[in-house]
C-alpha cells in the first residue's frame, strides 16, 4: 500500500508535464469533448473494474496500479479537452491539478484558484506550492485508498463498484476541464 507521501509525489509527477493531446482544435469542441469524456469514462471504468477483480490481499496490490491507470486516462482527457478548445498552451501543472482533483480534494486546491465573479482564475504555482497541494491531495487519496481495501474482499461486487466510481470520477474530471476551457476562464500563464 502506498504511503500518503508517496501518493503526493505521484500526484506531483502526474501533473508536472501535461501529455501531448491526442486531438486538434475542433469547430464543435463541446460535442467533441462530450464524446471524449464518455470514451475516457468508459475506459477508466473498465480499467479500474478489471484491476479490482483479484480478491483479498492480492487485490490490495492492485490499488496503486488502478489509481495510476485511471489518472493516466484522466490526464490525457484533460489535455485532449484543452486541445479541442485550442487552449493547450494554457495547460500547466496548476490547471492539471485543478481539473484532476477539484471534485475530490477542493480544499487542498484553494490556494491555486481565485474566483472573480462567475469566473475561476487558476494561477500558475511555484514548485513549493505545487508540492504542498500534492501532499494534501496525497493525504486525501491515502484515506480513499484505504477504504478501497474493503472492496477487494468482495471481488465481483467490489470490482463493479470500483469501476462505476472510476467512470463517475472521470466524468467529473472532464466536466472540470470543460468548465476551465469552455467558459473562457482566465488562466494566468507563468512568465515566459
Amino acid at each position: 500500500m502506498e504511503t500518503q507521501a508517496n501518493l503526493g509525489e505521484r500526484v506531483l509527477a502526474l501533473v508536472a508535464q501535461p501529455p501531448d493531446a491526442g486531438c486538434t482544435p475542433s469547430a464543435r469542441p463541446r460535442d467533441a469533448a462530450a464524446r471524449a469524456i464518455e470514451g475516457a469514462a468508459a475506459k477508466a471504468g473498465l480499467a479500474a473494474g478489471t484491476l479490482a477483480l483479484p480478491p483479498g490481499p492480492l487485490g490490495w496490490a492492485t490499488i496503486a496500479p488502478e489509481m495510476l491507470a485511471v489518472w493516466q486516462i484522466q490526464r490525457q482527457l484533460v489535455a485532449d479537452i484543452a486541445a479541442l478548445y485550442g487552449r493547450s498552451a494554457d495547460l500547466g501543472p496548476a490547471q492539471m491539478l485543478w481539473c484532476l482533483f477539484r471534485h475530490t480534494a477542493a480544499q487542498a486546491l484553494r490556494d491555486l484558484t481565485v474566483r472573480v465573479g462567475e469566473r475561476v482564475v487558476v494561477r500558475p504555482a511555484a514548485q513549493v506550492l505545487l508540492q504542498r497541494v500534492a501532499e494534501a491531495i496525497g493525504v486525501h487519496l491515502g484515506k480513499k485508498a484505504a477504504s478501497r481495501m474493503l472492496s477487494r474482499w468482495v471481488p465481483l461486487i467490489g470490482a463493479a463498484g470500483v469501476g462505476a466510481y472510476a467512470y463517475w470520477d472521470t466524468r467529473q474530471v472532464g466536466r472540470a476541464a470543460l468548465q476551465l476551457f469552455e467558459n473562457e476562464q482566465v488562466i494566468e500563464n507563468e512568465p515566459g
